[in-house]
Protein backbone atom coordinates (compact mmCIF):
# COMPACT_ATOMS: atom_id res chain seq x y z
CA UNK A 1 0.00 0.00 0.00
CA UNK A 2 1.04 3.85 -0.88
CA UNK A 3 0.39 6.79 -1.49
CA UNK A 4 -0.32 7.82 -5.51
CA UNK A 5 0.22 10.45 -7.00
CA UNK A 6 -2.28 11.07 -10.20
CA UNK A 7 -2.52 12.12 -13.60
CA UNK A 8 -5.98 13.73 -14.38
CA UNK A 9 -8.05 14.39 -17.46
CA UNK A 10 -8.68 17.10 -19.15
CA UNK A 11 -11.93 18.88 -20.47
CA UNK A 12 -11.70 22.02 -23.09
CA UNK A 13 -15.40 23.23 -22.14
CA UNK A 14 -15.95 26.73 -24.25
CA UNK A 15 -15.40 29.34 -21.00
CA UNK A 16 -12.00 27.67 -19.57
CA UNK A 17 -8.58 29.55 -19.76
CA UNK A 18 -4.86 28.82 -20.07
CA UNK A 19 -4.32 29.26 -15.89
CA UNK A 20 -4.14 25.43 -15.47
CA UNK A 21 -1.08 24.83 -17.88
CA UNK A 22 0.55 28.41 -17.03
CA UNK A 23 0.42 28.30 -13.40
CA UNK A 24 -0.22 24.79 -11.97
CA UNK A 25 1.82 22.53 -14.66
CA UNK A 26 -0.92 20.72 -16.25
CA UNK A 27 0.58 18.86 -19.76
CA UNK A 28 -2.25 18.61 -21.16
CA UNK A 29 -2.89 19.42 -25.14
CA UNK A 30 -6.30 21.12 -24.70
CA UNK A 31 -7.17 24.73 -25.24
CA UNK A 32 -9.07 26.22 -23.85
CA UNK A 33 -8.38 23.72 -20.64
CA UNK A 34 -11.30 24.67 -18.45
CA UNK A 35 -11.15 21.98 -16.14
CA UNK A 36 -9.00 19.42 -14.63
CA UNK A 37 -10.57 16.39 -13.25
CA UNK A 38 -7.70 15.86 -10.58
CA UNK A 39 -9.34 12.37 -8.42
CA UNK A 40 -11.74 10.32 -10.35
CA UNK A 41 -13.03 7.44 -11.43
CA UNK A 42 -15.60 8.99 -13.29
CA UNK A 43 -15.90 7.16 -17.31
CA UNK A 44 -15.85 10.62 -18.35
CA UNK A 45 -12.49 11.18 -17.20
CA UNK A 46 -10.76 8.60 -15.27
CA UNK A 47 -6.91 9.83 -13.47
CA UNK A 48 -3.67 7.93 -14.27
CA UNK A 49 -1.54 6.84 -11.01
CA UNK A 50 2.04 8.54 -12.11
CA UNK A 51 4.43 6.50 -9.47
CA UNK A 52 5.35 3.47 -7.65
CA UNK A 53 3.86 -0.23 -8.56
CA UNK A 54 0.51 0.80 -9.87
CA UNK A 55 2.52 3.74 -12.93
CA UNK A 56 0.18 3.68 -15.95
CA UNK A 57 -2.58 1.98 -13.95
CA UNK A 58 -5.88 4.20 -14.00
CA UNK A 59 -6.93 4.95 -10.30
CA UNK A 60 -10.34 2.68 -11.48
CA UNK A 61 -8.08 -0.58 -11.99
CA UNK A 62 -6.58 -0.17 -8.94
CA UNK A 63 -9.76 0.48 -6.82
CA UNK A 64 -11.38 -2.19 -8.74
CA UNK A 65 -8.58 -4.46 -7.56
CA UNK A 66 -8.66 -3.69 -4.03
CA UNK A 67 -11.81 -2.13 -3.03
CA UNK A 68 -10.57 -2.22 0.79
CA UNK A 69 -8.48 1.36 -0.09
CA UNK A 70 -11.64 3.18 0.44
CA UNK A 71 -12.29 2.11 3.30
CA UNK A 72 -14.85 0.56 5.76
CA UNK A 73 -17.35 3.07 5.12
CA UNK A 74 -17.77 3.24 2.00
CA UNK A 75 -20.62 1.02 1.09
CA UNK A 76 -19.59 1.19 -2.66
CA UNK A 77 -17.33 -0.34 -4.60
CA UNK A 78 -16.31 2.64 -6.80
CA UNK A 79 -14.92 6.12 -5.45
CA UNK A 80 -17.70 8.28 -3.88
CA UNK A 81 -16.42 12.14 -5.10
CA UNK A 82 -14.72 13.88 -7.86
CA UNK A 83 -11.72 16.39 -7.29
CA UNK A 84 -10.92 18.97 -9.95
CA UNK A 85 -9.53 22.41 -10.71
CA UNK A 86 -11.47 24.98 -12.49
CA UNK A 87 -10.35 28.02 -14.72
CA UNK A 88 -13.12 29.81 -15.74
CA UNK A 89 -12.04 32.69 -18.13
CA UNK A 90 -15.64 33.33 -19.20
CA UNK A 91 -18.93 32.98 -17.16
CA UNK A 92 -19.92 29.20 -17.28
CA UNK A 93 -24.00 28.79 -17.82
CA UNK A 94 -26.81 29.21 -15.29
CA UNK A 95 -27.12 25.44 -13.96
CA UNK A 96 -28.23 23.30 -11.79
CA UNK A 97 -27.33 19.40 -10.55
CA UNK A 98 -29.79 16.88 -9.30
CA UNK A 99 -30.15 14.74 -6.25
CA UNK A 100 -29.11 11.29 -6.15
CA UNK A 101 -32.52 9.88 -6.09
CA UNK A 102 -33.43 12.10 -9.37
CA UNK A 103 -30.35 11.32 -11.17
CA UNK A 104 -30.64 7.10 -10.42
CA UNK A 105 -34.01 7.46 -12.24
CA UNK A 106 -33.11 9.53 -14.51
CA UNK A 107 -29.05 9.17 -15.76
CA UNK A 108 -28.52 5.96 -13.77
CA UNK A 109 -25.64 8.33 -12.01
CA UNK A 110 -25.21 9.72 -8.47
CA UNK A 111 -26.34 13.06 -8.27
CA UNK A 112 -23.71 16.07 -7.61
CA UNK A 113 -23.63 17.97 -4.58
CA UNK A 114 -20.60 20.19 -4.96
CA UNK A 115 -18.22 22.69 -2.34
CA UNK A 116 -15.64 25.27 -3.98
CA UNK A 117 -12.59 26.72 -2.61
CA UNK A 118 -12.25 29.92 -4.29
CA UNK A 119 -8.04 29.70 -5.15
CA UNK A 120 -8.18 32.98 -6.82
CA UNK A 121 -10.97 35.57 -8.09
CA UNK A 122 -10.32 38.62 -10.76
CA UNK A 123 -11.07 42.37 -8.49
CA UNK A 124 -14.95 42.24 -9.57
CA UNK A 125 -15.30 38.22 -10.09
CA UNK A 126 -18.84 36.70 -8.66
CA UNK A 127 -20.73 33.72 -8.68
CA UNK A 128 -24.46 33.25 -9.23
CA UNK A 129 -26.08 31.30 -6.10
CA UNK A 130 -29.79 30.92 -5.89
CA UNK A 131 -32.34 33.24 -6.33
CA UNK A 132 -33.16 36.92 -5.25
CA UNK A 133 -36.44 35.61 -4.87
CA UNK A 134 -39.42 33.18 -4.71
CA UNK A 135 -39.93 32.11 -8.97
CA UNK A 136 -42.20 30.17 -10.29
CA UNK A 137 -41.80 27.69 -13.90
CA UNK A 138 -43.55 30.34 -16.03
CA UNK A 139 -41.72 33.01 -14.18
CA UNK A 140 -38.19 31.45 -15.49
CA UNK A 141 -39.61 29.57 -18.77
CA UNK A 142 -40.13 33.57 -19.88
CA UNK A 143 -37.08 35.08 -18.47
CA UNK A 144 -34.87 32.41 -20.23
CA UNK A 145 -36.72 33.26 -23.43
CA UNK A 146 -36.84 36.71 -23.16
CA UNK A 147 -33.14 37.17 -21.82
CA UNK A 148 -34.35 39.07 -18.38
CA UNK A 149 -33.18 35.32 -16.29
CA UNK A 150 -30.48 38.02 -14.55
CA UNK A 151 -32.56 39.93 -12.58
CA UNK A 152 -34.33 36.95 -10.70
CA UNK A 153 -30.67 35.49 -9.91
CA UNK A 154 -28.98 36.01 -6.72
CA UNK A 155 -25.47 37.06 -7.63
CA UNK A 156 -22.33 37.66 -5.39
CA UNK A 157 -18.95 38.92 -5.53
CA UNK A 158 -16.34 36.38 -4.42
CA UNK A 159 -12.87 36.49 -3.51
CA UNK A 160 -9.72 34.26 -2.72
CA UNK A 161 -10.02 32.01 -0.22
CA UNK A 162 -14.39 31.67 0.28
CA UNK A 163 -16.06 28.86 0.47
CA UNK A 164 -19.18 27.18 -1.17
CA UNK A 165 -21.39 24.70 -0.18
CA UNK A 166 -23.70 23.86 -3.07
CA UNK A 167 -26.42 21.26 -2.11
CA UNK A 168 -27.96 19.60 -5.35
CA UNK A 169 -31.03 21.53 -6.46
CA UNK A 170 -29.54 24.99 -6.09
CA UNK A 171 -29.49 26.92 -9.17
CA UNK A 172 -25.51 28.11 -9.82
CA UNK A 173 -23.10 29.59 -12.16
CA UNK A 174 -19.18 30.26 -11.83
CA UNK A 175 -18.38 33.49 -12.64
CA UNK A 176 -15.09 34.91 -14.86
CA UNK A 177 -12.58 35.50 -13.56
CA UNK A 178 -12.63 32.58 -11.28
CA UNK A 179 -10.10 29.59 -10.27
CA UNK A 180 -12.13 27.30 -8.10
CA UNK A 181 -11.05 24.00 -6.49
CA UNK A 182 -13.75 21.99 -6.65
CA UNK A 183 -14.98 18.49 -4.40
CA UNK A 184 -18.15 16.78 -5.57
CA UNK A 185 -19.95 13.27 -5.66
CA UNK A 186 -18.45 11.13 -8.55
CA UNK A 187 -21.07 12.63 -10.97
CA UNK A 188 -21.39 14.39 -14.51
CA UNK A 189 -25.02 15.41 -14.31
CA UNK A 190 -25.71 19.08 -15.59
CA UNK A 191 -28.70 20.37 -16.47
CA UNK A 192 -28.15 24.49 -18.13
CA UNK A 193 -31.14 26.53 -17.85
CA UNK A 194 -29.12 29.20 -19.81
CA UNK A 195 -25.93 29.46 -21.61
CA UNK A 196 -25.78 33.16 -22.55
CA UNK A 197 -27.09 32.07 -26.07
CA UNK A 198 -23.11 31.08 -27.06
CA UNK A 199 -22.01 29.17 -29.63
CA UNK A 200 -19.29 26.21 -29.75
CA UNK A 201 -16.74 25.78 -31.95
CA UNK A 202 -18.72 24.26 -34.95
CA UNK A 203 -21.32 27.42 -34.60
CA UNK A 204 -23.85 25.32 -32.75
CA UNK A 205 -25.62 26.36 -29.36
CA UNK A 206 -25.20 24.09 -26.45
CA UNK A 207 -28.69 21.97 -25.30
CA UNK A 208 -30.49 23.25 -23.04
CA UNK A 209 -31.82 20.82 -20.30
CA UNK A 210 -35.10 23.11 -18.77
CA UNK A 211 -37.80 20.75 -18.32
CA UNK A 212 -35.32 18.36 -15.84
CA UNK A 213 -33.69 21.69 -14.01
CA UNK A 214 -37.18 22.89 -13.12
CA UNK A 215 -37.74 19.14 -11.72
CA UNK A 216 -34.96 19.27 -9.41
CA UNK A 217 -34.56 22.95 -8.93
CA UNK A 218 -35.44 24.78 -5.76
CA UNK A 219 -36.84 27.71 -6.71
CA UNK A 220 -37.70 29.42 -3.44
CA UNK A 221 -35.36 32.32 -2.00
CA UNK A 222 -31.74 32.23 -1.87
CA UNK A 223 -30.33 30.39 0.99
CA UNK A 224 -28.26 32.08 3.48
CA UNK A 225 -24.68 31.85 2.11
CA UNK A 226 -23.39 34.36 4.17
CA UNK A 227 -19.69 33.01 5.38
CA UNK A 228 -19.32 31.89 8.81
CA UNK A 229 -16.00 32.51 10.35
CA UNK A 230 -14.46 28.83 10.96
CA UNK A 231 -11.88 27.78 13.78
CA UNK A 232 -8.62 27.58 13.07
CA UNK A 233 -6.23 24.80 14.95
CA UNK A 234 -2.98 25.70 15.26
CA UNK A 235 -0.14 23.55 16.04
CA UNK A 236 3.79 23.99 16.00
CA UNK A 237 4.06 24.15 12.13
CA UNK A 238 0.92 24.11 10.57
CA UNK A 239 -2.53 25.57 11.00
CA UNK A 240 -5.94 23.03 10.30
CA UNK A 241 -9.03 24.54 9.09
CA UNK A 242 -12.65 22.41 8.26
CA UNK A 243 -14.06 24.47 5.31
CA UNK A 244 -16.84 22.06 4.86
CA UNK A 245 -18.86 19.05 6.63
CA UNK A 246 -21.79 17.25 4.74
CA UNK A 247 -22.90 13.94 3.57
CA UNK A 248 -20.67 13.54 0.76
CA UNK A 249 -16.92 14.48 2.32
CA UNK A 250 -15.27 16.47 4.86
CA UNK A 251 -12.51 19.14 3.49
CA UNK A 252 -10.00 20.61 5.59
CA UNK A 253 -7.56 23.21 4.65
CA UNK A 254 -4.37 22.60 5.63
CA UNK A 255 -1.20 25.47 5.75
CA UNK A 256 2.13 23.69 6.41
CA UNK A 257 5.21 25.92 7.21
CA UNK A 258 7.73 22.99 8.43
CA UNK A 259 5.35 20.19 9.14
CA UNK A 260 2.28 18.43 9.62
CA UNK A 261 0.83 15.08 11.06
CA UNK A 262 -2.21 12.93 10.60
CA UNK A 263 -3.69 9.27 9.93
CA UNK A 264 -5.16 7.99 7.60
CA UNK A 265 -7.37 5.12 9.06
CA UNK A 266 -9.57 2.33 7.96
CA UNK A 267 -12.79 3.91 7.47
CA UNK A 268 -11.92 6.33 4.51
CA UNK A 269 -9.54 7.13 2.16
CA UNK A 270 -7.95 10.62 2.16
CA UNK A 271 -6.91 12.77 -0.53
CA UNK A 272 -4.34 15.97 -0.65
CA UNK A 273 -4.62 18.77 -3.57
CA UNK A 274 -1.96 21.10 -3.20
CA UNK A 275 -3.18 24.91 -3.92
CA UNK A 276 0.32 26.16 -3.41
CA UNK A 277 3.98 25.76 -2.50
CA UNK A 278 5.68 22.37 -2.43
CA UNK A 279 6.87 19.84 0.07
CA UNK A 280 7.42 16.14 0.85
CA UNK A 281 4.73 13.69 2.58
CA UNK A 282 6.40 10.80 4.36
CA UNK A 283 4.70 7.74 5.75
CA UNK A 284 6.31 5.23 7.66
CA UNK A 285 6.14 1.97 5.16
CA UNK A 286 7.19 3.81 2.04
CA UNK A 287 9.84 6.17 0.35
CA UNK A 288 8.87 9.85 0.85
CA UNK A 289 6.43 11.52 -2.03
CA UNK A 290 7.48 15.28 -3.69
CA UNK A 291 4.92 16.85 -4.49
CA UNK A 292 3.78 20.39 -5.78
CA UNK A 293 1.25 23.58 -6.20
CA UNK A 294 -1.42 21.44 -8.35
CA UNK A 295 -0.40 18.03 -7.54
CA UNK A 296 -3.05 15.86 -6.17
CA UNK A 297 -2.41 12.79 -3.85
CA UNK A 298 -4.89 9.14 -3.34
CA UNK A 299 -3.88 8.11 0.29
CA UNK A 300 -5.62 4.67 0.40
CA UNK A 301 -7.51 3.48 3.89
CA UNK A 302 -4.82 2.24 6.68
CA UNK A 303 -1.80 3.24 5.42
CA UNK A 304 -1.30 4.89 8.66
CA UNK A 305 0.51 7.85 10.06
CA UNK A 306 1.42 10.67 7.63
CA UNK A 307 3.90 13.62 8.04
CA UNK A 308 3.97 16.90 5.46
CA UNK A 309 7.02 18.57 5.24
CA UNK A 310 7.83 22.08 3.06
CA UNK A 311 6.04 25.24 3.29
CA UNK A 312 2.58 24.42 0.58
CA UNK A 313 -1.44 24.72 1.17
CA UNK A 314 -3.63 21.93 0.79
CA UNK A 315 -7.09 20.46 0.79
CA UNK A 316 -7.45 16.97 2.65
CA UNK A 317 -10.21 15.41 1.80
CA UNK A 318 -11.79 12.71 3.11
CA UNK A 319 -15.33 10.77 3.35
Amino acid sequence: MEAMKLLPKGKDYLWGGTRLREEYNKKLDINPLAETWECSVHPDGVSIVANGKNAGKSLSEVIERHPEYLGSKIESKELPILVKFIDAKKDLSVQVHPTDEYARIHENQNGKTEMWYVMDADENASLIYGFEHPVTEDVLKRSVSDGTLDKHLHRTKIKKGDVYYVPAGTVHGIGAGTLIAEIQESSNVTYRVYDYDRTDKNGNKRELHFDKAIDVMDMSIVPDITQKPKLIHCYPGCSRQILCRCKYFEVEKIEVLHGCSFSVLDTSFQVLLCLSGDGGLEIETNRPVRFKKGDCIFLPSGIGRCHLLGEAELLKIRC
